[in-house]
């Protein structure tokens, strides 16, 4: 999967959120200054070149934009991404990192063991 800069992942949130919407909705759910609409625009275009985003034709010039993948798809990969690139493909070692920076203690593993058992 495709990687997300932080204004593209900015984005895809606002479409995670809030659904199908034209380049103007877009632009309405930023604070001032908000970005110029060809700024979004472009943006989005880049989104649609990444498989993140599609559109429906409304006119000639007038397009409603669509996340085509879920925000939960796009974490599945993103993690997947991580555990590839920095853990050589194991996710066993990834979590035996997070247990050894003490960012998930033991108990909290035992937890997810249940969990996954079917325990809980």
């Amino acid at each position: 999967m495709k990687t997300l800069t932080m204004k593209e992942e900015e984005i895809m949130d606002h479409f995670w959120t809030k659904g199908d919407m034209l380049i103007k909705e877009l632009q309405a759910l930023y604070e001032e200054p908000k970005p110029h609409v060809n700024t979004l625009a472009t943006l989005v275009r880049i989104l649609e070149d990444k498989g993140f985003l599609s559109h429906h034709v409304i006119t000639v010039r007038c397009f409603r934009y669509f996340a085509l993948i879920s925000r939960e798809q796009y974490r599945g990969g993103t993690l997947r991404n991580v555990v590839n690139k920095y853990f050589n493909k194991s996710y066993l070692s990834a979590v035996s990192t997070l247990v050894k920076e003490e960012q998930l203690s033991v108990d909290d593993l035992k937890k997810l063991i249940k969990q996954v058992e079917g325990k809980s």
